[in-house]
């Protein structure tokens, strides 16, 4: 798994690539974690464009729980854009949705977190 960050004029963007899985879960975390104090009440959303990650496991959606959560207390907003097929049917089967939005793409989901 690869994680690029890049700027977008309403929103802060972190592009995961390849699969978040156990084996890439612990750092996807971290990562994460160094970008949230970014993301806090009063500032841009985070987004997590999905449309390069292939596959993600229980232990990546336990990443992005506790990374959602922290950004939510922190008083932020989350959102994941252009979700794949197979990992849209591993958020719908954990219901995933339920615990952070998902859009078909970044700048929908931009104008709907702003």
């Amino acid at each position: 798994m690869n994680l690029t960050v890049r700027d977008h004029p309403i929103a802060f963007v972190v592009a995961p690539t390849g699969r978040i899985d156990h084996g890439s879960a612990d750092p996807f975390l971290l990562a994460l974690q160094e970008v949230i104090p970014t993301c806090s009440a009063g500032s841009r959303p985070l987004i997590l464009d999905f449309s390069a990650v292939q596959y993600i496991s229980s232990a990546g959606l336990r990443s992005l729980m506790v990374a959602a959560r922290q950004i939510k207390a922190a008083g932020g907003r989350i959102g994941i854009a252009g979700v794949q097929p197979l990992v849209r049917e591993v958020f719908a089967i954990a219901r995933f949705e339920l615990v952070i939005p998902c859009f078909e793409d970044v700048d929908a989901a931009a104008r709907s977190l702003a």
